[in-house]
């Protein structure tokens, strides 16, 4: 199992995500991006092969985040969509912090 997360944090004057790992690592997630990296059904398909980038159509803010388990966490969005489990090694792959490297257009489930 790799890293997990030890701390959320909204910075609602960046409209940013700070996530903090339990191996220290620390990075900042815009709220449209992670809203576009949505892995729920409704927003990739069915297929469950693959998550893709999608923009959502305006500006989003994370109205709420929850954790699921010991392994995700969910968020409800202001455009009132929640349905999105954001897995800990999926949030890892999407870093876009650049130390991590640089984000592929699509990722295997």
């Amino acid at each position: 199992m790799g890293p997990v997360l030890t701390e959320v944090r909204r910075l609602p004057e960046e409209r940013r995500l700070r996530l903090t790992w339990s191996d220290g690592h620390v990075a900042e997630y815009e709220y449209d991006y992670l809203r576009g990296w949505c892995p729920c059904a409704g927003c990739q398909g069915h297929s469950g092969l693959k998550i893709r980038y999608q923009p959502p159509p305006a500006p989003v803010t994370a109205d709420s985040i929850k954790p699921v388990g010991n392994y995700a966490i969910s968020i409800v969005w202001s455009d009132g969509h929640g349905t999105g489990i954001y897995r800990f090694d999926f949030l890892r792959e999407i870093c876009p912090c650049g130390r991590c490297g640089e984000v592929p257009a699509e990722i295997d489930v």
